[in-house]
C-alpha cells in the first residue's frame, strides 16, 4: 500500500503547489498584463482549494488527504498535518497546530483580497 499512500502524497504536493503557485502566477500575471490569470473557473478553484483548506485547519480537522495517506501507509492516523509534517522535515520547525491555522487563514485572506484586487472575468 506504500505506492498508494505515495500517489496521494504526491496529489497532495500538487494541491499546495496549485495552491502556492496559483497566486503568485495570478499576481506576475497582473504585472505582466496576462489575460488568462483572469479565467474565472481557474480563480475560484484556487480559492475554493485554500478555503477547504484554511476552514479544515481553523476547525482543527485533519485534511482527508493526510489521514487517507497515513492510514495507507501504518492502517492508522497520523498526529501532523501535511504541511506541518513536510515544514518540519525539511526545515526542523515543530510549530503548534495553531501557527498552520493561522498562516492558512491568513493566505486565504490574501486570496480573497487578490480576487477582489484582480478581479476574473465575469
Amino acid at each position: 500500500m506504500n505506492w498508494l499512500a505515495d500517489i496521494v502524497l504526491v496529489l497532495h504536493a500538487l494541491v499546495v503547489l496549485f495552491i502556492l503557485g496559483g497566486l503568485i502566477a495570478i499576481w506576475a500575471g497582473a504585472w505582466f498584463k496576462r489575460d488568462w490569470i483572469r479565467n474565472r473557473m481557474f480563480r475560484l478553484v484556487h480559492l475554493v482549494a485554500i478555503g477547504v483548506v484554511a476552514i479544515l485547519a481553523v476547525s482543527d480537522i485533519p485534511c482527508p488527504l493526510t489521514v487517507l495517506e497515513d492510514w495507507l501507509r501504518t492502517g492508522r492516523v497520523g498526529p501532523q498535518g501535511f504541511v506541518q509534517r513536510w515544514v518540519s522535515y525539511w526545515l526542523y520547525y515543530n510549530l503548534p497546530s495553531w501557527v498552520f491555522a493561522t498562516a492558512y487563514a491568513a493566505f486565504l485572506l490574501i486570496v480573497t483580497v487578490t480576487w477582489f484586487g484582480i478581479p476574473p472575468r465575469s
